[in-house]
């Protein structure tokens, strides 16, 4: 490998071993829907994504540990890359609607992934005659933001880097040494900065002695099995009304679910006044195919879940208003890497999740651009091909 050396990000490591402690993997899922078509042939279309996948090299790469004094994990070539481990086929069990093709989505998003951390699943059989294409990301392959940097690359050849030859040997291990050896230096001179940006993170995360939460139903631990469900709603009408009461669109949301949760507390016996949620908030706005990996922080508050819609929206907007640039300024991820890792080591991650009693819930909203031009071109691109044009 003469390139850059792509090496996992401290928050990849450490998202790497909390998902290995806990009961599942951290994944990012997608479902794109196809029109209806002509008779599918994975064969065609496989064929058409491997020409795709040659210009994004992480697709092609496996995560692998280097021996001592190497630093942290790198992506290597897999010279084993097969594109049928990770495009299939399969059809949407009877009736064929939305509620069957979303447990077909919900059983791949926990199901094991091949080597390079990816699948594609297309899914026919639905009732309408269209195909689905389902993609499962694991999380330490590329976040949100990196996701839909995935998806541009694949659809606009302006967006894609230029192939290079396959498989790249790996970096040598006396290269490896010497990166590592640059980065713990540059890493010293962030010494000085560290408790500024740790005391930041924590800030944005509620401190070290947050109030404690109420106790309620969704404290519960969970299990294996995922459900899941579309909520329908235009963006332009919810963006608008966030707009008049300067909020954000994100404000916008995390009132909606708040109440919706609120609401199903109720119908339980459960009062809440407050919940408290997690919110990731990325560190960049847009990347490029090239530029993956994890780069966010969090932030923890407790979102009030009664009252006036417009007037509660209002309070969590100054609730968040300080914490999403803290969040975004330092990731506990990256300041405390090592100290998770200890943690998943040692099994007490896995044991802090079934009794954490910090947060009700996580709620995560990939910003995607006003329009989404690459996604609606890959999507032609992808019906062209099962009509034969292409």
């Amino acid at each position: 490998m003469t390139g850059r050396i792509d090496r996992a990000s401290p928050s990849d490591v450490a998202m790497l071993a909390m998902g290995a402690a806990g009961s599942l993997s951290q994944r990012a899922g997608a479902v794109l829907l196809l029109e209806p078509g002509p008779e599918f042939e994975v064969t065609r279309i496989s064929a058409l994504l491997a020409e795709w996948i040659r210009s994004v090299p992480r697709l092609r790469r496996r995560l692998v540990r280097v021996p001592f004094g190497g630093g942290r994990p790198v992506w290597v070539d897999d010279p084993r890359f097969d594109l049928r481990l990770h495009v299939r086929e399969v059809k949407c069990p009877a009736p064929g609607d939305e509620p069957a093709l979303l447990d077909v989505a919900a059983a791949v998003l926990t199901g094991p992934l091949p080597p390079s951390r990816w699948t594609a699943l297309f899914v026919t059989g639905l009732s309408d005659g269209a195909v689905a294409l389902i993609v499962v990301l694991d999380h330490v392959l590329a976040d949100g933001i990196g996701g839909l940097a995935l998806l541009a690359a694949l659809a606009d050849p302006a967006q894609r880097p230029a192939p290079t030859g396959f498989p790249q040997p790996p970096p040598s291990l006396p290269r490896l040494a010497a990166d590592a050896f640059t980065e713990r230096l540059r890493s010293i001179g962030r010494v000085r900065t560290f408790w500024r940006d740790a005391k930041t993170a924590l800030a944005a995360t509620g401190g070290l002695r947050p109030e404690p939460i109420a106790r309620c139903s969704l404290l519960r631990p969970t299990g294996q099995r995922r459900t899941f469900a579309v909520v329908r709603t235009g963006l332009a009408p919810l963006r608008a009304v966030a707009h008049r009461h300067g909020c954000t669109v994100n404000d916008a949301l995390l009132t909606v679910i708040t109440g919706a949760l609120s609401r199903l507390l109720e119908r339980r016996g459960e009062h809440v006044g407050a919940l408290s949620v997690s919110v990731p908030v990325s560190a960049r706005r847009s990347t490029t195919s090239s530029e993956l990996g994890n780069r966010f922080g969090v932030l923890i508050a407790a979102l009030p879940t009664t009252g006036d819609p417009a007037h509660r929206m209002a309070r969590i907007t100054a609730l968040l208003a300080g914490r999403k640039k803290q969040a975004a300024i330092a990731s506990a991820a990256d300041l405390f890497g090592p100290l998770f890792r200890l943690l998943a080591a040692l099994g007490l991650y896995r044991r802090y999740l079934r009794r954490q009693r910090r947060i009700h819930t996580l709620v995560s909203n990939v910003r995607g651009p006003d329009s989404i031009p690459d996604l609606d071109e890959l999507i032609a691109y992808l019906h062209d091909e099962l009509a034969g044009i292409t």
